[in-house]
């Protein structure tokens, strides 16, 4: 089994999310057939599961989220996506 050690920021209702990106992340997203399609460089994949497991903290509510599109950390073209925790 591999290990990798990812520090996530804790989250603070009073601040909000922080999002902490990995160095020379890549994020493209595309709609095909109906089907959202991610692709991510290594660091995007990182960037993107510290993004997750900040959002799955015990004490995050249900219905926050966060949006990301081309001007806010995916790659140009790419088609925005909100996620959300219910």
């Amino acid at each position: 089994m591999i290990e990798l050690l990812i520090n996530i920021p804790e989250y603070n209702p009073n601040v909000g999310f922080k999002h902490l990106w990995e160095d020379g992340f890549e994020i493209t997203t595309k709609i095909e057939n109906n089907t959202l399609v991610l692709g991510a460089n290594r660091a995007g994949l990182i960037s993107l599961a510290k993004q997750l497991l900040t959002l799955a903290q015990t004490n995050v509510p249900e219905g926050c989220h966060f949006h990301l599109d081309e001007y806010n950390s995916l790659e140009k073209g790419s088609v925005e996506i909100i996620i959300g925790k219910m």
